[in-house]
């Protein structure tokens, strides 16, 4: 099996300006839902975008599940 280039993988779609948007928005929920007291670091649980669109962070889109679970979905 080859081994990834993650450097690789960055410069093609990680450093894009749409990932790195997607990925701040991400963050953001994340930071909020923690505030909140619905997730903690170290949880194992995942934030889903039940519309798949990681920049809508409305309440009716957004709901907490497990790690294994939301990353199973896709």
């Amino acid at each position: 099996m080859k081994k990834r280039n993650y450097k690789q993988e960055y410069l093609t779609y990680g450093s894009t300006t749409k990932a790195k948007k997607d990925r701040a928005s991400r963050n953001k929920v994340r930071r909020a839902l923690t505030r909140t007291g619905r997730v903690s670091k170290g949880d194992g649980r995942d934030i889903d975008h039940r519309d798949g669109n990681p920049r809508n962070n409305s309440r009716r889109n957004l709901r907490v599940m497990s790690r294994s679970r939301n990353r199973a979905k896709h």
